[in-house]
Formats: C-alpha cells, structure tokens, sequence
C-alpha cells in the first residue's frame, strides 16, 4: 500500500531524478510544492516547460541557447582566434566570471569515459576540428574537468589538435585559493608543483 496519495507519490518519484535529491528530500520537496499557492507551483511548472521548448544546442559550439547561434559566437567584440573547451554547457558560466576571457567556446557534450562507454565518437570533437578548417583559430584551452576522465580528454585533444597547427594549452590546476596544504590529496599537489609559475 502506498504511503502517499498516487499524484503525490509519483511528483515524489519524478523528484527523485534529479542529482543529489534522494527519498527524504524528494518528499520535502514534493510537500512544499503543494504547500505554496497554486501559481506558485505552476510557475515553476511553465518555466521548465518553456525551458525544454524553448533551448537547444548552439550549432557552431553547443552551448545550450535559445537563439542559434549563441551570444558567444555572435559576440562582436569576442576572440575569433581562441577557443576554450569544456566539458558542459555550465562551465562556461565558471569562465566568464573571472571576467578574463573573451574567446569564443565549444562544448564537449562531456568527457571521455571508456567505461561509461563513452568515446571520442560521443562527444562534439568532429564539430571542434571543423571550426579549426579556416585557420582562423591559433590557440586552444583545453578546460576540462581536473578528473581522470577529463584529464585523458584533455590529452586526446592535445595528441589529436597539435598536429593541426594550433596552440593547444591546459588550464592551471592544484591547490585553490584560501585552501591549506595539509589537506590536499596527492594528484592535486603534483598538479600545484608541475603548475607552478615564476614570482
């Protein structure tokens, strides 16, 4: 016998989808949905409706947009000749808050990971080698995750890329700011010396 009526039940199921929401916070989410007033509710309802409708991938970078191209690679006063690499759509976000890059960027659609069996074939590298056709581009960043599976793709690319003419670089890694030494695990305290620049 269920323990909740069946549509309360099922937003619970449906809850449970999202990354990082288990039982218990699935439930509490489901009874504030159907505590808050009824536009409240169907708000949120109508923006992830629109947002599914409405955005798709860009077709030069992927990046997720509603207007294809994106604002990125539309961008008058953006970098033609750089282009930084990342993983997913939201990375890019983390970039652009430093307020320091103005090239243009182009999303992977993940990382390499043979056990998710997840291959070159699968993510957007065919799209990355086309837009380097126009010699235009002179550098790549290669600003993939510090993880195993990004760390091999950004050394797929720099193998595969190289070849090409072009500038491949790697984004710093290591220990962050306000972190202590103390606590910083082996890779990424190999990864802060190999990193180290000059005073």
């Amino acid at each position: 016998m269920p323990d909740f009526a069946a549509p309360v039940e099922r937003l619970i199921d449906e809850l449970k989808h999202l990354p990082g929401i288990g039982q218990k916070t699935a439930q509490r989410l489901a009874f504030y949905l159907l505590r808050i007033p009824a536009e409240d509710a169907l708000g949120l309802a109508e923006a992830i409706r629109n947002a599914k409708e409405k955005i798709r991938a860009c077709s030069i970078c992927h990046n997720i947009t509603d207007n294809d191209p994106c604002i990125y690679c539309t961008g008058a006063n953006r970098n033609k000749r750089c282009i930084c690499v990342v993983e997913e759509a939201h990375n890019i976000m983390a970039i652009e808050k430093t307020r320091t890059y103005s090239g243009m960027y182009h999303v992977l659609g993940g990382a390499l990971s043979p056990l998710q069996g997840r291959g070159p074939e699968q993510l957007f590298i065919k799209s990355l080698i086309e837009r380097l056709k126009g010699g235009a581009v002179e550098e790549i960043i290669v600003a993939t995750n510090p993880t195993a599976e990004g760390e091999a793709t950004a050394v797929y690319l720099s193998k595969l890329l190289k070849p090409l003419g072009v500038k491949v670089t790697r984004i710093g890694v290591g220990i962050p700011v306000g972190a202590d030494l103390e606590y910083a695990d082996e890779v990424t305290m190999l990864k802060a010396m190999e990193g180290r620049r000059e005073l």
